[in-house]
């Protein structure tokens, strides 16, 4: 990984230097994060999804890389470099991993083009993007034309929360990301239904990390709201937002049985993916293993252990296994 804050002059980019751990993510010249070799080497990763029942394994971005804050230009260097990173990683190991890209979603002109190289030319499946984009909701008019051309191109979005509303006020007890997470992510499915993004793109497809964060636990709330003070909720979209509850795909990482069981009775059963978060502490070591001990019969089991994130992704993959 370049060392980018040097290269470009300003800015805490991170780059990664190799000391008595096996790998320090440096945020400029401060620690943010010791990671180990399944984070950037494909045999790694391979090996350990050998040793956790783990077929196929859909790459994506760390979010502190989207490096949104940065110059355009500079975001577009660091994405094309990740972007081809994990094609690499792809083209080499085809039957492993999928890949998704990552976007300088500060400038949508330079984003859609990176968004189409991806696609077009890299073979990536589809697009990882930030529940926010320098503070901006992803409803916020400069998008549209990003979700159009991502809609024509038939690329799925994978949105992951990241600068979190309230970090530095609550930067005690890992509370960004025990509340902050959950939060930002019900900010972005929020913020697309009431703008009409949703309806304005009805073919686009949608993924939330974390279970869909708080939305799916507030959507009593959020309909209600919409209901009883339309002139603050409905002026953008006068459709209920409970119609779009199966408009969108959420991952299965809740970490608990009766939560799990809510969010396939509430976002349905095709609507859910399962997700890892590997290879972090706050993901499941060994991936799936609360579907599988799930009472769940085995036709449920497998729409969320794979069946239904080959329909996000449009069902362009075939799988090399037999099920």
């Amino acid at each position: 990984m370049p060392n980018w804050t040097k290269k470009f002059g300003y800015g805490d980019f991170i780059h990664l230097e190799h000391r008595n751990c096996n790998a320090c993510m440096m945020k400029g010249d401060k620690l943010f994060r010791v990671v180990e070799d399944n984070c950037y080497k494909a045999e790694t990763r391979i090996q350990d999804m050998d040793s956790t029942g783990v077929d196929i394994q859909v790459l994506s971005t760390i979010p502190v890389l989207f490096n949104y804050w940065a110059k355009p230009e500079d975001g577009r260097e660091t994405a094309r470099f990740f972007n081809d990173h994990i094609a690499n990683a792809v083209h080499k190991n085809p039957t492993r991993f999928i890949g998704l890209g990552t976007l300088p979603m500060q400038d949508v002109e330079m984003a859609v083009l990176e968004m189409e190289r991806c696609i077009n030319e890299l073979g990536l499946l589809g697009i990882e993007i930030g529940t926010n984009i320098n503070g901006l909701n992803l409803s916020e008019e400069r998008f549209l034309p990003f979700f159009k051309r991502a809609e024509e191109l038939g690329c799925p979005l994978f949105v992951h929360p990241w600068e979190m509303m309230g970090q530095q006020q609550m930067q005690k007890y890992w509370l960004p990301w025990l509340v902050g997470m959950p939060a930002e992510t019900s900010r972005a499915i929020c913020s697309l239904i009431f703008s009409g993004v949703f309806e304005k793109f009805p073919q686009l497809r949608f993924a939330f990390a974390h279970g869909g964060g708080s939305f799916p636990a507030t959507i009593g709330r959020i309909g209600h709201g919409f209901e009883v003070r339309p002139d603050l909720v409905a002026i953008d979209n006068n459709i209920h937002p409970e119609k779009y509850v199966h408009h969108f795909w959420i991952d299965s990482l809740v970490h608990d049985a009766k939560a799990l069981n809510y969010i396939v009775d509430i976002m349905g059963e095709d609507f859910i993916c399962l997700g890892s978060d590997y290879p972090f502490p706050l993901g499941e070591h060994r991936p799936g293993e609360l579907i599988e001990q799930m009472n769940f019969n085995e036709q449920l089991k497998q729409k969320l252990l794979f069946k239904n994130a080959l329909a996000w992704m449009g069902n362009k993959i075939k799988m090399p296994f037999n099920h």
